[in-house]
């Protein structure tokens, strides 16, 4: 099978945006590109732990509940959330509704503050575990790899929860640690200008 299919404007693309409408301007906007800002990596992170036993399909059509219900991803208010705070979270159909995912998230958020007042940013901690272009796989063949298992190893022995090396590396692919679009695809050159241009957090 191809790893591409032809897109509505007659361009290449992954394979795998084709599998839900939704996931055609996800692809083409939001994931590979590269991301500094400490709010949107926290988000990422959460909901990729939110996505371990489910699709991201189902993420992606509830993101915007998930925005809703945690603040924006805001962790330094979220790493005030109470028990009142995960009952609610119980009850709003407009998330998955997982007891252990969302008080890991909470959990993490108060990991994250701890972070950036040690590290300056939560931005420059995940941006130093960028791999160099050197080691990565061809695209698309791996679900892990050294640097994220580096990256997972590091997270978890600050006390994050829901960082294993495979969520870790789906983090990464979508948050442009990595250029993982298929060589074919349209947009992976669109990406490729972005990292060059891209200023790595914590860098002179």
């Amino acid at each position: 099978m191809s790893a591409t299919f032809v897109g509505p404007d007659a361009r290449p693309r992954c394979r795998w945006c084709s599998a839900a409408p939704e996931f055609l301007a996800y692809h083409d906007t939001e994931w590979g590109f590269p991301v500094a800002d400490d709010i949107r990596l926290f988000e990422k992170l959460s909901l990729e732990a939110f996505q371990c036993g489910l699709s991201w399909r189902t993420i992606l059509a509830k993101r915007e509940g998930f925005r809703t219900a945690f603040h924006g991803f805001d962790f330094d208010r979220i790493a005030g959330f109470m028990e009142r705070d995960v009952e609610r979270l119980m009850g709003d159909d407009t998330i998955v509704r997982h007891r252990g995912k969302i008080e890991a998230v909470i959990h993490n958020a108060s990991c994250a503050r701890k972070l950036v007042a040690r590290e300056g940013s939560l931005a420059a901690f995940i941006w130093r575990h960028e791999p160099l272009a050197s080691s990565l796989a061809p695209s698309q063949t791996e679900t892990r790899s050294v640097a994220s298992a580096a990256l997972s190893k590091a997270l978890r022995a600050d006390g994050w929860k829901f960082v294993g090396p495979t969520t870790v590396y789906a983090f990464m692919q979508a948050m442009g640690l990595i250029n993982d679009h298929v060589e074919a695809c349209a947009i992976r050159a669109d990406v490729g200008r972005a990292r060059a241009a891209f200023k790595r957090p914590g860098r002179s």
